[in-house]
């Protein structure tokens, strides 16, 4: 079997058994095997959604789509969005309605800032005078921008401060005066936005009086310094990033009022006499109250909490607590603010309840031995809850239906497999976007019922090409464990594969808590990789270890102090298993994985050393003592606290173990895992005597994506498995 070192041409199993074959460089360096879907963003009258779309000029015009029809007319043409003065166009990066749809806000000339392009322009469409206005005064780039409930104004961040402009006189008023490099107003700090998911920090109530915002002083946390070594003398860059068990920003939560004296005038929101705590959620139930969620440091409990939003008094209503951690959901209210949804465990499996605003449980929607995966949202004028759900496998993402009084539960989608939805404002329809782990995405637009309306895209080419592979059907099989769970699992084999040779297997594991590898979806670009690896001769494996999700909280939850132990345990014997196969070479069997699959690879290797031959390991996590607050003491707590917990779940503790072939790989600008980790997990190698190989790319995050890099990624680990795992000797049993 010919394989190039340069990936570039990856020849894969026989030419009888495979017309068209997959290279690293059609998979990872073209478009060749691109997704083609349709972003639909519905109007607020529900009978209409928008999108963009390619015009002849070669620019983007804005159209909106009937959605029973599928009839289309541009509202906006490209050539239009061009500013008093100036020649060039705006390019709609993204978009939104103010609620009576007669402005459009448009985001634009985007920069990015840690995970996602948050920073940059906004402007203003008025659909009535077909002219474009800008959102501000200034020359800074703004983050975040909104328009009040009537549409009569748009708050924004720039600079860590608050602003808002009334549209209708152009008055700028800034909210807040004291951001700094400190001090953050109305957007967050690195923590908050990667582990809490907040980027936006600010809320408008109803009537767009009264603006409430997050206040974060990160004075506390010491910066950790990113070095570009690409110029004659290094740069360093700062995240102020909290290591687990170091002090978080102190938080604080202000409301003011518009009308009132800006900055003079904030009113500071009573949190209750524990300090150290996180501030998840928040949003206006009314026009005078608040709801916001509190979070203790150890995230074991959470608080939903009502604000009088003139005084700045506040109440617990409800506490949802957990021995282990508890997630940060988002209560969905309805009836008016007279009562609220929320998503607990407190069962054993996550499932929808139903509480007034004192409170009070009403009623346990749901119920039974599955999760709900995500609550989609309510139809209070008939009475009915949609969510996901894994009722049908661990494996499936399926909507369904349940009346609000807790009956005539029922599926609404069709079809084994994956479904993402997304309803319009009245709930008549649904855009479905579905996919199996053979079949690529299919968006379709749906009645309530999930009766088919007509489809939106069938993503026909990349079907094609996809069905011109002959690519071998992924199985499904359970992997028995001696803990008591069979663990699902997924296994590719060649699409030549003879029952009486024997292959070498990779298998590709993340396994942090709560998560899935082992799903009924489209795996896009890393499943036509390992397809390819499978042409190559690979059998490639996935198992979902305890401690994932979609089995319930004992299953989740039962890593709880110890990550990593129970992971690695399960890998490490799913690999015996695997290797107990007749058709399987068990003396060749490998384990890939990217952030916590990187820490799951490494600790695999470490702690299996007579089980794996080899192990990719990228952006790995090599101490959890040196990854950030929320996220390690969410399942750890704190070094001080567990220190015990910290050294066995380290895998630069079990260096000395190593003895099949290592590669670790990481961007020298991963602001997420630092290359400390990496760092930190070779000098130990090295105190050990170990060998091992590594690849940095300078300047990278912790994606490792950008220009070509994804194909020398690839091509890089594709050669480095063919001649370290495929083509390697065995290695002598431990004495």
């Amino acid at each position: 079997m010919l394989v190039s070192i340069t990936g570039l041409v990856l020849f894969a199993g026989s030419l009888q058994a495979q017309e068209s074959t997959l290279s690293v460089d059609s998979i990872w360096g073209s478009q060749h095997f691109s997704s083609s879907t349709i972003a639909v963003r519905w109007v607020p009258d529900g009978n209409y959604y928008t999108e963009t779309r390619a015009n002849p000029d070669g620019g983007k015009d804005f159209v909106r789509v009937n959605a029973a029809t599928g009839e289309s007319e541009v509202l906006i043409s490209g050539p239009q969005l061009v500013l008093d003065g100036e020649s060039d166009p705006l390019t709609i990066e993204s978009y939104q309605f103010s609620a009576d749809g007669s402005r459009l806000l448009i985001f634009t000339n985007s920069v990015r800032v840690w995970r996602a392009n948050t920073k940059g322009e906004f402007y203003v469409w008025d659909f009535s005078t077909a002219r474009l206005m800008r959102t501000t005064h200034r020359d800074e780039l703004q983050q975040f921008a909104k328009f009040s409930p009537d549409g009569n104004q748009v708050g924004f961040v720039s600079d860590n401060n608050l602003f808002v402009m009334d549209l209708r006189t152009g008055v700028e008023t800034q909210v807040t005066s004291d951001g700094n490099e400190n001090i953050i107003n109305g957007t967050s700090d690195w923590v908050y936005e990667e582990e809490l998911g907040l980027r936006d920090a600010f809320r408008i109530s109803p009537d767009g009086r009264h603006v409430a915002f997050w206040r974060l002083d990160q004075t506390v946390i010491k910066p950790f310094y990113l070095i570009d070594e690409t110029s004659l003398y290094p740069e360093l860059s700062a995240v102020r990033y909290p290591k687990a068990g170091v002090e978080n920003s102190e938080v604080r939560i202000g409301v003011t009022d518009l009308a009132g004296e800006g900055v003079t005038g904030v009113t500071w929101v009573d949190l209750g006499t524990e300090s150290d705590i996180y501030v998840a959620q928040m949003g206006f139930v009314t026009d005078d109250e608040l709801w916001l969620t509190r979070l203790n440091r150890h995230q074991n409990r959470i608080d939903l909490m009502l604000v009088d939003v003139n005084t700045g008094a506040s109440r617990v209503v409800m506490t949802d607590s957990d021995e282990a951690w508890v997630d940060a959901q988002t209560p969905m209210w309805i009836d008016g603010g007279r009562k609220f949804l929320y998503l607990s465990e407190r069962d054993g499996y996550q499932h929808i309840y139903l509480f007034n605003r004192e409170g009070s449980l009403e009623r346990q929607l749901t119920s039974g031995e599955w999760d709900v995966r995500q609550l989609i949202g309510v139809d209070e004028e008939n009475d009915v809850v949609y969510f996901i759900s894994s009722a049908d496998s661990p494996m499936e993402r399926q909507l369904y239906r349940v009346g609000l009084n807790g009956r005539n539960s029922r599926r609404v989608s069709e079809g084994r497999g994956t479904h993402a939805v997304s309803f319009s404002p009245t709930y008549e329809y649904y855009v479905d976007s579905y996919s199996t782990i053979t079949t690529p995405t299919v968006q379709t637009l749906r009645n309530s019922n999930g009766d088919l309306v007509r489809v939106l895209a069938e993503n026909e080419t990349l079907r094609e090409r996809v069905e011109e592979l002959r690519l071998s059907d992924p199985e499904f099989i359970t992997i028995p464990n001696r803990n008591g769970y069979d663990l699902n699992a997924f296994l590719i084999k060649p699409p030549d594969f003879d029952p009486s040779r024997t292959y070498p297997v990779l298998m590709y594991v993340y396994g942090g808590p709560g998560s899935q590898t082992v799903v009924d979806r489209w795996g896009g670009s890393r499943y036509l990789w390992h397809q390819m690896l499978a042409a190559q001769g690979y059998i490639v494996v996935s198992v979902d270890n305890r401690g994932t999700g979609g089995r319930g909280r004992d299953f989740k939850k039962l890593t709880y102090l110890n990550l990593g132990v129970a992971e690695s345990d399960d890998q490490i014997a799913a690999a015996e298993y695997l290797a107990s196969m007749p058709y399987v070479d068990g003396s060749k069997i490998g384990i890939w994985g990217w952030s916590y699959g990187g820490y799951m690879s490494s600790l695999s290797l470490f702690r299996g050393a007579d089980v794996f031959r080899a192990a990719v390991a990228v952006a790995p996590v090599a101490d959890w003592r040196l990854y950030d607050t929320i996220y390690t003491e969410r399942y750890m707590r704190t070094p001080q606290e567990n220190a015990q917990g910290y050294d066995v779940g380290a895998p630069i503790t079990y260096a000395d173990r190593l003895r099949g072939n290592f590669l670790v790989i990481h961007g020298t600008g991963d602001d997420n895992v630092h290359l400390q980790n990496t760092t930190q997990l070779i000098h130990a190698l090295e105190e050990a005597n170990r060998q091992f190989d590594m690849r940095l790319y300078p300047n990278k995050t912790h994606s490792i994506a950008g220009g070509t890099t994804r194909v020398n990624l690839y091509a890089y680990m594709t050669d480095w498995l063919w001649r370290n795992l495929h083509e390697a000797a065995p290695i002598s049993p431990l004495p």
